[in-house]
């Protein structure tokens, strides 16, 4: 058995601290400085993570190369699962003629790019998000943005940017659920703080995506629409949270915040002509003006009603019991480790939920999609194919990348890391939310950072005399905001907008963002540790 140890490097934990984030740095500098392509830079921040495993932290290297097979297995299922469905489902509905009439659907609500960048990327995004997860949001949002003629890049980023606010209880809540099982605190509390810090950052994140797509004068021009969209989805996710279901927040406060924009009629003002110029490529508006039938209309919304309906059964109790029961748990090959207290980590067994995940839910959808739009199941399995095809680089990016944070995990960097942090005394209110934004940096993953460091956050919590509640809740806020600089996300993004190669430039576009948008959290939890304590339940 492998053991891990905290601080390998001539005992000192910052100094270990400092080589065991050389994989990550690697692939962040290789994507951002250098502008490699991402699966390349992927694979060799995979190198750098693997040697330093051996030679620093001194896993054997048989264990080390397991733990890269199973972090690329988890990146292949269910993460790349679910966003190879979902796209599947994109490609269908474009084979028949079905995505056009969406496109023109959510196009009559309000033909601002502005508002149309709210209702997709932000309050869609945010149903997908809860519904799924793992990449669909950004991939579905960044297509649906893209064919409203926005420029692949500009679609990109907005899609990334807006997947911040619903993170932390996306998929059905998982993140958070997570989070109590890790940390043994009440799933309750754990919801409630977390409830009352990301629907803050509900409030900026519309204002953001009406500033990215068209500057100071969207802002000027759409501050309402926006600020009522993000107050509406803030305060239906904190009441959801606090006094409903986690599993339930995202769903109610994505809906809220669409109703709220439809509902305005600010938000439905035709825009000038000069605006939607500056911000589009060219979608003809007189397709706009089209008469549709009704039951195209429903058909082409049929298919995100679908996946609405499947994942809400198969969140029925008896129903997710029969799922989960399709569940193959095993031990992995050639692994044996134990974290530095000696006990097994559980990354020695992996699970592989052939029912109960979220891409065969989607697959499901898929299906039946297929069968309502009467395609046939050739040119269905013909499309599936066409899809993996489309996303290989993606594919391989992906795997690479979740290979390296295994790696990194198992082979205990991450953990060094993560110390080092904790360390921070006094300073930990500040620090916590970066940890988690560390994590699913690294990951991809919120529910992967809470795993990974929610424990942790509450061990330093009792150690620097503050409430593990909270720093638990600010590893989850933070992580939200490392999603948009993930590399697996960068290339989920890049391959559904059709940019291949350029997670970099995606990167220096969305990294301000996400930094800033963590220094406002950083800056809500030390408010909540201390002159606001009144905020914690």
């Amino acid at each position: 058995m492998f053991v891990q140890e905290l601080a390998p490097l001539a005992g000192s934990l910052g100094l270990s601290a400092l080589v065991a984030a050389l994989p990550l740095a690697t692939v962040l500098v290789l994507l951002g400085v250098v502008r490699m392509k991402a699966h390349q830079a992927g694979l060799i921040g995979l190198a750098v993570a693997l040697i330093v495993a051996v030679t620093i932290f001194g896993m054997p290297i048989g264990q080390a190369i397991s733990s890269g097979f199973q972090g690329a297995a988890f990146g292949l299922f269910p993460i790349m699962w679910i966003v190879v469905n979902a796209l599947w489902i994109y490609r269908i509905t474009v084979r028949t003629g079905h995505f056009d009439v969406l496109r023109r659907s959510f196009g009559r609500v309000s033909d601002d790019p502005r508002i149309q960048a709210l209702i997709i990327a932000f309050c869609f995004g945010a149903l997908m998000e809860a519904l799924a997860g793992f990449g669909a949001p950004v991939a579905i949002s960044s297509v649906m943005l893209v064919a409203l003629g926005f420029t692949p890049v500009r679609a990109a980023v907005v899609a990334l940017v807006a997947n911040t606010a619903p993170v932390a209880f996306g998929a059905m809540g998982t993140p958070v659920v997570t989070l109590a099982q890790v940390t043994g605190l009440p799933l309750d509390t754990v919801s409630s703080i977390v409830g009352r810090q990301t629907p803050i950052l509900a409030l900026f994140v519309p204002l953001l995506l009406v500033f990215i797509v068209d500057g100071r004068r969207g802002l000027r021009e759409t501050w309402l629409p926006a600020l009522v969209c993000g107050v509406a989805f803030g305060v239906v996710q904190f009441a959801a949270a606090n006094y409903v279901s986690a599993q339930l927040a995202d769903i109610g406060a994505a809906l809220a915040g669409a109703a709220a924009l439809v509902a305005l009629p600010a938000a439905r003002k035709p825009a000038r002509e000069e605006v939607r110029t500056a911000v589009l490529t060219g979608v003809a508006t007189e397709t706009l003006d089209r008469p549709e039938d009704r039951g195209e209309v429903v058909r082409a919304y049929l298919p995100y009603g679908l996946i609405i309906v499947i994942f809400s059964i198969g969140q029925l109790p008896p129903v997710k019991r029969l799922l989960d029961a399709a569940t193959w748990k095993f031990d992995w090959p050639a692994l044996s480790v134990a974290n530095s207290a000696g006990k097994p980590v559980s990354g020695n067994t992996f699970s592989v939920p052939f029912l109960s995940t979220g891409g065969t839910l989607v697959l499901v959808a898929g299906v039946l999609t297929a069968v309502f739009l009467r395609v046939r199941a050739r040119d269905a399995v013909r499309e599936w194919g066409g899809t993996v095809h489309e996303l290989r680089f993606a594919i391989l990016t992906v795997t690479s990348v979740l290979a390296l944070a295994y790696v990194m995990n198992l082979s205990g960097q991450a953990t060094t890391i993560g110390y080092f942090i904790a360390g921070a005394g006094a300073g930990l209110a500040f620090l916590s939310p970066v940890l988690g934004w560390f994590g699913v940096a690294v990951s991809g993953s919120d529910t992967s950072a809470n795993a990974l460091f929610g424990a942790l956050q509450v061990t330093a919590a009792h150690q620097a005399g503050l409430s593990p509640e909270l720093l638990a809740a600010a590893n989850s806020s933070g992580g939200v905001l490392g999603k948009m600089i993930s590399p697996q996300n960068l290339s989920i993004a890049c391959a559904a907008a059709m940019l291949p190669g350029e997670e970099g430039t995606l990167l220096r576009k969305v990294l301000p963002w996400s930094v800033g948008l963590l220094f406002v959290m950083c800056l809500i939890v030390v408010a909540q540790a201390s002159f606001l304590s009144g905020m914690l339940p």
